[in-house]
């Protein structure tokens, strides 16, 4: 069996034609593991390919294609699949945007996983070898990650990531913000691995340093404190995500400082609590972000920290002010995105309802495009200010303050940087489109296909 592992990539962060530099770029977890779930008496011969490093070919030498799809590239996974099944290869579809649009992924595809694939996908694999391959595998309702494989990282272009040394302890977040898709897709709570099973791949990894790409790394606390209790011995250098809830508790701050953390990325989403408190993110404190970074800085951590534009609560002057608070928390590595109402989720439902969505193409729901319309300003001034704020963030002179006071090592924080400096330049490029506002659908059904296949090829 010749089996075709592919994660499409959307046109910012495509190989080559993007603007997303390999100073930015950590190998991803999927297609890895994905390969290693393959089982081992099918003798399948397994080929990678990560769009955002290498291109996807034009034909496909594959018995089965499988295709990882979030909502930003599903276009571009319909396109790949319906070339693909138009040479003869039988087509997958897994990831997000299918558990949130099983009927619509059915299209582009002869079968579907839905939800986590470590048990489905090896399932779907023995059923097309034996000629019995159904149409949808659904994860158990309580999986379990107890005893997995470790992740094919020999499979892939190693010299084209900062890392290839992408690990996760953890899956799900048991929060509940008002934006995020995690608890929609996966249910609300934290999936944990066997701690010894995460040391294990850990301490058998290359180099010292590592990503830990857990959603919330810190949601279950007792978990957490024992993962980082046991990572201490291993003297690795980790980056992962976390909330601002980190120093909180001194017991947890303290041995994720000595389990080797050296940057944490943290949403702090707004500067407005009354915009936190509304999308169920009140416990990040905007009183106290100077202290919070602060006190990681103080422990040598760096932070790269996430902010969001386009909530009800904000007016144009949300840039400018969120611009300024970035520069006096002398956060090492911010990064800006338009508030995106994904598909399949309340939020999307109840703007629809109020005939706020007027762009259906999924392409642009990448968290850097608007595709819906704002409360308190409009769509123009939504995107325009986010262009803006990137571009006043990232001018020479904003970089070398935030390079003087980072907690990062000199080099990686002028070359992460510059990275975002050389994204922020580029970005108002992949906007193809003109932003109209209306109170009707302007879109037709399936319309958005048609236009992927121009944006993508």
């Amino acid at each position: 069996m010749k089996l075709l592992l592919i994660m499409p990539s959307g046109s910012i962060h495509r190989h080559r034609s993007g603007n997303f530099k390999k100073v930015l770029r950590y190998a991803p977890l999927t297609l890895t593991t994905l390969a290693a779930l393959v089982p081992a008496n099918l003798g399948a011969e397994i080929r990678l390919i990560d769009e955002g490093v290498e291109p996807v070919p034009n034909d496909f030498d594959a018995d089965l294609v499988g295709i990882n799809a979030i909502t930003g590239t599903a276009p571009r996974a319909y396109a790949i699949a319906d070339r693909a099944r138009s040479q003869g290869c039988t087509v997958v579809l897994g990831g997000v945007h299918p558990t949130l649009l099983p009927d619509e992924a059915l299209l582009h595809s002869d079968a579907i996983v839905t939800g986590f694939a470590e048990q489905a996908w090896p399932q779907l694999l023995h059923d097309f070898s034996e000629g019995r391959m159904k149409r949808v595998y659904r994860a158990p309702s309580n999986p379990s990650l107890e005893g997995l494989p470790t992740p094919r990282r020999d499979l892939l272009c190693k010299n084209a990531y900062i890392t290839v040394n992408s690990v996760y302890a953890s899956r799900g977040c048991p929060n509940r913000c008002g934006f995020c898709v995690i608890p929609v897709a996966w249910g609300q709570r934290a999936y944990l691995r066997p701690i010894h099973e995460v040391i294990h791949e850990i301490e058998a990894l290359d180099g010292r340093d590592l990503v830990l790409i857990d959603p919330n790394l810190i949601a279950n606390r007792p978990y957490a404190r024992q993962l980082f209790r046991e990572m201490a011995p291993l003297r690795r250098r980790w980056y992962g995500l976390a909330t601002t809830e980190i120093t909180d508790d001194k017991e947890l701050f303290d041995l994720l400082v000595r389990s080797g953390c050296k940057g944490l990325f943290i949403g702090f989403e707004s500067v407005s609590q009354s915009t936190l408190n509304r999308i169920n993110k009140g416990f990040n404190p905007v009183h106290r972000y100077k202290e919070i970074v602060r006190r990681l800085h103080d422990r040598g951590i760096a932070v790269q920290g996430a902010f969001v534009f386009g909530f009800d609560n904000d007016d144009p002057s949300v840039f400018e002010r969120t611009v300024e608070v970035v520069a006096e928390l002398k956060i090492d590595l911010p990064r800006y995105s338009v508030f995106t109402p994904f598909p399949g989720t309340p939020v999307f439902n109840r703007l629809s309802s109020q005939q706020r969505i007027f762009e259906k193409d999924w392409s642009l729901y990448d968290a850097q495009h608007v595709v819906f319309r704002p409360n308190r300003m409009t769509a123009e001034q939504l995107q325009e200010g986010l262009y803006r704020a990137w571009l006043e963030t990232y001018k020479l002179s904003s970089i070398a303050r935030r390079i003087v006071a980072s907690r990062c090592t000199p080099l990686v924080s002028i070359a992460a940087n510059l990275g975002y400096k050389y994204y922020a330049a580029k970005l108002s490029q992949f906007d193809n489109r003109t932003l109209v506002e209306s109170n009707n659908d302007t879109h037709k059904d399936h319309a958005h296909h048609a236009r992927s296949r121009v944006q993508t090829g």
